[in-house]
């Protein structure tokens, strides 16, 4: 009995925290809802809300800004002067980030503010204190620990009289070119639900509430330009998807079409419709990502799609509402790859892939360094977006949701590995399931020690704590699978700048960042570069992942060092920017370390041939000192990275639980003779239909049993800790009366030339350019 027990304390005392792998941490508190979030450096996480009426003041205003910290999960406010609800954004190259456009100014309950622009919206609120943000650009050049965050170098610099768009733009799509500039598409003027009116008599303008022109940033004299696909796409055409391809042409897909377009001559070519009609952009909002770039596919882009929604087209109603009750309406599981530009030089085609585990709207890829991407968040039935009615549910008293859309949340994240069979593809085994709901407004992004932030969630016109999906300010941290182990690598000798083409470059692994054979290490060693993106509305705008090429030498010593190229010479491939690079042995990542790709400037960027690099060397006999297996060091510190307290309290509690199972262990030794039967087990947790049931149901898709409303397999949401009563999901704090305030969307009136002249402001001006901290101490004046 005691050898059992002296077995179990050994395993619950390993150094693995098994518990860890798969696991939710708390994140803290994010003050302002996450609707945006982007990694600015090792330390900073930024975050944006839209302005509303959040607790958290700055200025003698509700904050709308934050900047959390990587190392003490404890977020400051930022002051951001218009409302950014909405609006897209993008990395620079020097590692500056920037957002493009938003809303009007915004008065409390979501009401046009108090000076009204004469265009149906409003210039600004003197209660929120925000401004018009729908032609804005606002740039942040992101700082550390070691700067000081009260000066105007460490804030963000919003000044639409300064530096704004020639359009106003909400729900644009932004994608960088190959030179570093931004591609800026389409969107809303004043929007609402949809892209359009209803009968759908002007796709063009839709009475001057669309916007279907193209711009960039910085404009550099070009015009803003109509593109036709918005006018073909239009109302599903808010957040389109959109990847630059190898060519320098850029796969743009919306509503259920797909074309590759030319940003040099504006020209289109038609790619095949989305297989089932399944609608992908918001506020369907699938899950959308490009797969890992590698040497074995020759890094060409192949972009999968899965989720979001195949409701017919009536159904998805106008700029109001839905003309259904979009609660009751399964999400889409299916998942299609397409290579826009094939080797072979075949015409590009979808190709079926497996199905998610359910399905999800608002679910969002995250790409990790093992090469598997991570699907979190999002719902079983509905979409994105909020109302007070529905075509069907006139009156928000009846919405069974509050101003949700969408119901079952899935609280369980599900990992794709794009390299398994066809078949095998999904999982979520080992997977904790959070407590908290993710639906609209949520976010999620890979952390520089590759696990993941997760946070937000607000489907609410304005700040409301007491409805049934609630304002949430709680972020958590989720711990992918390569956490179960004990030692990381520590790589040294990275740079801090790759170039497109040049000279290889050596990584040095020491024997101490991992166990076993060596030769077997290097043969699966890996070394990725990672641009975690800039995340909203379940989207991750500019996340991609290359492999650089390399060779190793496998030292006496058992330390490896490993000959690594550049970036492929073809900077469409990856644009320039800021990304993190790791080196992944045996699946098990080091903590990124943080460079700059390209020349750090918006140029036409220098390209060389190829790395050429020496031919591998093997030895037999050497091998790692790594005690256990290669895997998390709770104790491991390296560039980019840092240790979570999170490591140091699940021993803590380790300890406890040991000391527990053996005073338990004993305990029923003594007891055992008393026992006279086992309990039966029961579960706990009850499965929970939304509101209306099957009946509901019925009446609105018959008997198709393909349609059933999905109960969500984490329904309970009772798995997790509870980091925050008054934020976790529960049906005992649905709030189904309206306060007087809520109005639902409107119809945009028809919109004015903005008296300034068709091109707004000046959009040339980067005011980071010519600023001190532009300085020697960081070739591109960014801080690591």
């Amino acid at each position: 009995m005691f050898a059992s027990i002296l077995l179990l304390v050994s395993w619950l005392a390993s150094p693995a925290i098994a518990g860890k792998a798969g696991s939710f941490a708390d994140g803290g508190n994010t003050s302002v809802s996450a609707m945006m979030m982007f990694v600015g450096n090792k330390d900073k996480v930024y975050i944006i809300d839209k302005a509303e009426g959040n607790a958290a003041q700055i200025n003698d205003h509700p904050a709308w800004g934050a900047v959390w910290d990587f190392n003490t999960h404890q977020t400051q406010l930022m002051d951001i002067k218009t409302n950014v609800f909405c609006a897209s954004g993008m990395h620079l190259p020097n590692g500056s980030y920037v957002t493009f456009g938003g809303n009007g100014a915004i008065a409390p309950g979501g009401n046009i503010g108090s000076v009204p622009n004469g265009q149906g919206a409003a210039s600004y609120d003197a209660t929120y204190q925000d401004y018009d943000g729908s032609k804005s650009i606002r740039v942040l050049n992101p700082c550390t620990d070691s700067d000081d965050f009260t000066s105007s170098d460490c804030q963000w610099f919003d000044n639409p009289d300064v530096l704004s768009m020639q359009k106003k733009r909400w729900y644009s799509a932004a994608e960088p070119l190959g030179d570093g500039s931004v591609a800026l598409i389409g969107g809303f003027v004043n929007g609402g639900y949809i892209n359009r009116n209803t009968p759908n008599t002007d796709p063009e303008l839709e009475g001057g509430a669309a916007e279907p022109t193209y711009e960039f940033y910085p404009a550099n004299g070009r015009n803003a330009t109509v593109m036709q696909f918005m006018i073909k796409t239009s109302g599903l055409n808010a957040y389109a998807h959109t990847y630059l391809m190898s060519s320098g042409k850029m796969l743009v897909q919306a509503n259920i079409s797909t074309m590759l377009w030319d940003p040099e001559s504006n020209t289109e070519n038609a790619l095949p419709d989305m297989p089932g009609s399944v609608a992908r952009v918001y506020p369907a909002s699938g899950a959308v990502a490009m797969l890992p770039l590698t040497p074995a596919n020759n890094y060409t882009p192949t972009v999968i799609f899965c989720g979001g929604s195949d409701m017919p087209d009536h159904l998805w109603g106008n700029y109001s509402f839905p003309n259904t009750d979009t609660w009751l309406y399964p999400a889409s599981k299916d998942c299609q790859r397409l290579t826009p530009e094939p080797l072979d030089g075949s015409a590009p085609v979808y190709v079926q892939d497996d199905d998610m585990i359910e399905g999800r709207t608002m679910g969002q890829f995250i790409i990790l360094p093992d090469g598997k991407l991570l699907v979190v968040n999002g719902g079983l039935n509905g979409t994105a977006g909020y109302a007070t009615n529905t075509g069907t549910t006139l009156s928000y008293s009846q919405m069974p949701f509050g101003m949700s859309l969408a119901s079952g949340p899935v609280g369980t994240p599900a990992l794709y590995d794009p390299n398994a069979p066809a078949g095998s593809r999904w999982s979520n085994a080992g997977f904790q399931t959070s407590n908290i709901a993710r639906l609209y407004h949520s976010s999620a992004i890979l952390l520089p020690d590759a696990s993941v932030l997760i946070a937000g969630s607000n489907p609410n016109v304005d700040v409301n704590l007491t409805t049934y999906f609630p304002t949430n300010y709680q972020a958590e941290i989720f711990y992918p699978d390569y956490f179960s182990g004990t030692t990381r690598p520590v790589p040294s000798g990275i740079p801090s700048n790759l170039s497109y083409g040049g000279n290889p470059f050596d990584i040095t692994v020491p024997a101490t960042s991992y166990s076993g054979s060596s030769n077997d290490a290097a043969d699966n060693t890996t070394v990725v570069v990672i641009r975690p993106g800039w995340t909203t509305h379940g989207m991750n705008m500019g996340q991609r992942f290359l492999q650089l090429n390399n060779t190793y030498t496998v030292n006496s010593d058992g330390s490896l060092t490993l000959h690594t190229a550049q970036m492929p010479p073809n900077p469409n491939i990856f644009q320039p920017g800021p990304a993190m690079l790791f080196v992944v042995v045996n699946g098990i990542p080091s903590n990124g370390t943080f460079v700059i790709v390209g020349s750090g400037s918006i140029e036409t960027q220098p390209t060389g041939a190829a790395s050429v690099l020496p031919d591998s060397v093997r030895l037999s006999g050497a091998s790692g000192s790594a005690n256990g297996s290669s895997g998390n060091d709770t104790d491991t510190t390296t560039n980019g990275g840092v240790s979570h307290t999170a490591m140091i309290v699940g021993s803590v509690v380790a300890a406890i639980i040991v000391l527990g199972v053996i005073g338990g262990l004993i305990g029923v030794c003594v007891s055992r003779r008393r026992r006279a039967a086992a309990q039966k087990n029961t579960s706990s947790y009850a499965m929970r239909n939304a509101p209306g049931g099957s009946g509901a149901l019925s009446a609105v898709y018959g008997a198709d049993s393909s349609k059933a409303l999905r109960s969500s397999d984490s329904s309970a949401f009772s798995l997790q800790p509870d980091y925050n009563h008054s934020q976790q999901w529960s049906g005992s704090t649905a709030n189904l009366t309206g306060d007087g305030r809520l109005s639902p969307y409107h119809d945009a009136p028809p919109y004015l030339e903005d008296s300034r002249g068709p091109h707004g402001m000046s959009m040339e001006l980067d005011p980071y350019a010519t600023q001190s901290r532009m300085s020697t101490s960081s070739p591109h004046g960014r801080r690591y």
